[in-house]
């Protein structure tokens, strides 16, 4: 039976205490990890967020009472303790941070019995993962999961803490605004008050910060929690919260400085890791060719080299056939790997096909120089000699190449370099590798709308040098835009915003807006526009994302007390779920059973 805390008060929490401690009397509470009765005497781990303390309990020490409670105890029961601090009995316990000491019973109380739980409440878990989120409240309880919501916490303090200090100021965004589908699916919320009328949940506070600055609050930031439907990945949730900030009368170096600053703070206090500043910049072009990838991991090298102008004459089909369709050949150097078996290079090639390619064509150069080569008969001698040396190629490395147009390639080879950084164990999560990744293409062509679209949003400001190519050559316009990336994710971005109306109604034309649609969707912010709006740029960074990479998670899932799943349910609370038909019908919704065809 539950027991009450009336006249106790807890001391400090578990792995509090210390050897200075010792002979002093101390309550603690928590739950009870592991109970060992060994005739006599009853060790018991106990456990909150902080740690693990032995407590003993012995007869002559606690009473009778207390210690036939002690003889009941189980793992997960919620109990108080009062005791004396000694130095350990036994051998210390290296692995513990109260190892040194323990308590010695006077008084217990048992607060809360548990059933047996469904698994152990133990770090690195081996259960499943579906019943550990359906439990995740006893998941939870678990001390690397714990630790990563407290360096969250952590982090999210620091954060507040550091643009505070740099002059910015917190302000909250509403989370009922308009649709405004341009990107991602919105997540909709129906009006009762309005019949037939929708709120969205926002995909983040953009327009409403560039509001703010109209506003003349110069520097706001805020944790906001953003929300979009789209399918789920390793890193991403259908709710999620970003550190989001926006400021007024600055350029693309203002922001990257006062990040960097931000960046170089929390990473020093959370992981004792020092970022060199200022961080290296690449501009999307460099990144796209050296790694097949806008957010490059550049923890090992391997990069990717464009062999086309040395195979452009040979007789390999596959090479020509790509090079006259208007796309690439290009290379990764896998150093030491020519020894490869065949079965796992076959693996390769079969791992490349699910990004696009349709092959994969290597060259192994062996320690006396031969080659062993998949396409060597379509090739003259001084052909693949001039391949090997474009590739930088010694004796004992593997060239693999993949042929096609250029999106396929970098697709197919920046995916290929990663693997085989993984395969070789050449990714080492403690090493925190920086980049900004700037100048994106301000659109990319749709092929599915047959028109334009905005690579980040429709607000992104063009490279000065680039605006007279809007009306003419749009896909060559590069924009004002910044990524942050670490070991080869994507944590925030941002841009410098467009405050010229001109400007804002050729970037509209160019994406196919008319008039009316552009007022219809967006007419608050092109009114506040007319009214003196400030130059502004801003950046957001996915909180859940920074915080994965400093714990060594290998999901967000582990960062988030309560995540969702790959479709977007919560196994805990059974949530989607359906509601009653009176809530329906106060929202003027009709659910209809779909029709078997």
């Amino acid at each position: 039976m539950a027991e009450s805390m009336v006249g106790l008060k807890r001391s400090c929490r578990c792995a509090e205490v210390t050897e200075a401690n010792i002979g002093q009397e101390m309550t603690l509470m928590g739950w009870v990890q592991k109970s060992r009765n060994k005739g006599g005497i009853i060790f018991t781990d106990l456990r909150d967020r902080t740690g693990i303390i032995q407590i003993i309990f012995e007869e002559s020490d606690c009473g009778t009472e207390s210690f036939e409670k002690a003889e009941r105890l189980r793992s997960e029961f919620a109990i108080a303790v009062t005791g004396m601090v000694e130095k350990r009995s036994g051998a210390a316990n290296s692995n513990l941070k109260t190892g040194a000491i323990e308590v010695r019973a006077k008084e217990l109380r048992i607060l809360s019995e548990s059933e047996v739980p469904p698994f152990p409440i133990e770090e690195n878990s081996k259960t499943k993962e579906e019943l550990r989120l359906k439990y995740r409240y006893l998941d939870l309880r678990r001390p690397d999961l714990q630790r990563n919501i407290m360096v969250r916490s952590r982090v999210a303090t620091m954060v507040r803490q550091f643009l505070s200090d740099e002059g910015f100021l917190e302000i909250e965004t509403p989370t009922l605004i308009k649709s405004t589908p341009e990107g991602a699916r919105d997540y909709l919320v129906p009006s009762r008050v309005h019949p037939g009328s929708f709120y969205a949940l926002p995909q983040s506070p953009q327009l409403l910060k560039q509001l703010l600055m109209c506003s003349g609050f110069d520097r706001y930031f805020q944790l906001a929690r953003c929300y979009r439907d789209e399918d789920l990945r390793a890193d991403r949730q259908p709710e999620f919260t970003q550190i989001d900030m926006e400021l007024s009368f600055v350029d693309v170096d203002d922001v990257l400085d006062v990040n960097e600053r931000l960046l170089k703070k929390i990473f020093k206090e959370i992981c004792d890791f020092d970022v060199q500043l200022p961080i290296q910049r690449m501009t999307w072009r460099e990144a796209m060719d050296r790694f097949g990838s806008d957010k490059p991991d550049m923890r090992f090298g391997m990069e990717l080299k464009d062999v086309s102008e040395t195979v452009k004459d040979c007789e390999f089909v596959v090479f020509k056939g790509a090079l006259e369709n208007g796309g690439s050949v290009r290379g990764i150097n896998a150093e030491g790997q020519a020894a490869m078996p065949r079965k796992k290079i076959d693996a390769l090639v079969e791992y490349a096909k699910g990004f696009g390619a349709r092959g994969l064509a290597y060259l192994a150069i062996h320690e006396d120089g031969s080659y062993k080569c998949s396409f060597g008969k379509f090739m003259k001698e001084e052909e693949l000699d001039a391949l090997v040396k474009a590739m930088d190629g010694k004796p004992g490395d593997l060239l693999l190449f993949a042929a096609d147009k250029d999106k396929v390639v970098f697709d197919v080879l920046g995916n290929l370099r990663l693997e085989l950084a993984r395969q070789l164990d050449l990714l080492k999560k403690d090493d925190f590798k920086f980049l900004w990744v700037t100048e994106f293409p301000l659109l990319e062509y749709s092929e599915e709308e047959k028109r334009y679209v905005a690579m980040h949003h429709p607000f992104t400001m063009p490279m000065d040098e680039d605006l007279p190519l809007l009306d003419t050559n749009p896909g060559a316009v590069r924009a004002k835009a910044y990524d942050i990336v670490l070991n080869g994710t994507e944590l925030g971005g941002g841009s410098v915003r467009i405050h010229q109306s001109d400007i804002q109604s050729r970037m509209f034309d160019v994406l196919g807006f008319t008039e009316e649609r552009a007022n219809e969707q967006f007419g608050f912010l092109l009114d506040a526009f007319k009214y003196g709006v400030p130059p502004h740029a801003g950046l957001a960074y996915g909180l859940d994302r920074v915080v994965m990479l400093m714990v060594g998670a290998d999901s967000i899932r582990d960062v988030i007390a309560f995540p969702k799943v790959k479709d977007a349910s919560c196994l805990m609370m059974e949530a989607p779920a359906g509601v009653e038909g009176k809530q329906l019908e106060e929202l003027h919704i009709a659910v209809t059973a779909e029709k078997e065809e």
